[in-house]
């Protein structure tokens, strides 16, 4: 990851979670994801500002239906919003979206814990 642009997305994202080094992630997933977004904004797909605006609004929807604000749940809102405005932006489609989400859920079911997970084009089936 580019330390240089992960210092530019947490100066910008104030909620970020980090420490001294920089963020932090409690899963290789989060990493991914915060990889993805950073990579989006510099193609310019989105600004920081328009980010942290939707990451704010993806956080109050889920508060008001229920999420306990923890910061355990920070990157599934993180991953929310980047699906949202990939979708949004005309990145991809929500379709297309889903049809990934469900191939990684059956590569997910049929591997062995502690394998990694591999998509093949029976997942997609």
């Amino acid at each position: 990851m580019d330390a240089g642009a992960a210092a530019r997305a947490t100066s910008a994202v104030s909620s970020i979670p980090r420490d001294q080094d920089g963020p932090v992630f409690r899963a290789p997933w989060e990493a991914q994801a915060f990889a993805m977004a950073l990579t989006l904004h510099d193609r310019g797909v989105f600004t920081w500002p328009e980010w942290a605006a939707a990451l704010a609004d993806q956080i109050k929807r889920a508060q008001a239906a229920g999420d306990p604000d923890t910061g355990e749940t920070y990157y599934q809102h993180w991953l929310a919003t980047l699906e949202h405005l990939v979708a949004a932006k005309g990145v991809t489609t929500p379709e297309t979206l889903h049809r990934y989400r469900d191939a990684w859920d059956h590569a997910a079911d049929r591997t062995p814990h502690g394998q990694p997970i591999v998509l093949t084009a029976a997942d997609f089936a």
